[in-house]
């Protein structure tokens, strides 16, 4: 019986480590969710009413799923000092339905990639023959440091300027791997929890039926 106790107490301790660390998973999350929302460049691309919404939609999922985990972490906490299995079975819930988020953030930022940078491509050569576009092809050019596409060529670009296309595809690439990776990364931590999870849980169980 001791055995079982010292077990638990040893499992106990380390989901209690484990849900801190999750915590400040769960704020680094939201901290790159918060910066990739409101990143003065991205904005700045995507500010108009007629922008691609692809982009944002992989950020508002890391977003709140950043939120929840900082929720989250904080009950596991409470569910492993008190020793609760039912706080631990809605702790291994509220992981599992986080990890499908985190995943569907990772998938989608990884699957819809080509179309995502496509879209804003398209939006920029489109906004490059508009009258009123000068707004928005001035922020491409600000932000990207380019100008004009092979396509479309615009009289005030200069041979030196990088091609406004190219430079979508390369800033976008960036945003989106780091959604994709931060997805995928945190998934992983979160496959630990619910295991320490379940393996406090029966522990719990263990020593009240040995009792």
């Amino acid at each position: 019986m001791s055995e079982v106790q010292g077990c638990m107490k040893c499992v106990k301790y380390l989901l209690f480590v484990f849900n801190f660390i999750f915590w400040l998973s769960g704020s680094l999350v939201l901290a790159v969710g918060l910066w990739l929302r409101f990143d003065p460049d991205t904005t700045s691309l995507l500010s108009e009413n007629d922008a691609p919404e692809n982009f944002f939609i992989a950020v508002y999922i890391l977003i709140g799923a950043g939120g929840i985990m900082m929720i989250v972490g904080f009950f596991g906490c409470f569910g492993a000092v008190r020793e609760s299995q039912c706080l631990l079975g809605s702790f291994f819930a509220c992981l599992l339905l986080i990890f499908g988020a985190e995943v569907a953030a990772g998938v989608f930022g990884f699957l819809n990639k080509d179309q995502i940078i496509k879209e804003v491509q398209n939006y920029y050569e489109s906004a490059t023959k508009m009258e009123n576009g000068t707004v928005i092809t001035s922020a491409f050019h600000s932000v990207l440091d380019c100008c004009g596409t092979e396509s479309s060529p615009i009289e005030t670009c200069t041979e030196g300027n990088k091609d406004c296309v190219q430079a979508i595809e390369d800033f976008f690439n960036e945003k989106l791997f780091i959604i994709g990776y931060v997805g995928i990364g945190i998934a992983g931590v979160m496959v630990i929890g619910m295991i320490f999870s379940m393996v406090l849980c029966c522990a719990i169980r263990n020593s009240r039926e040995v009792i």
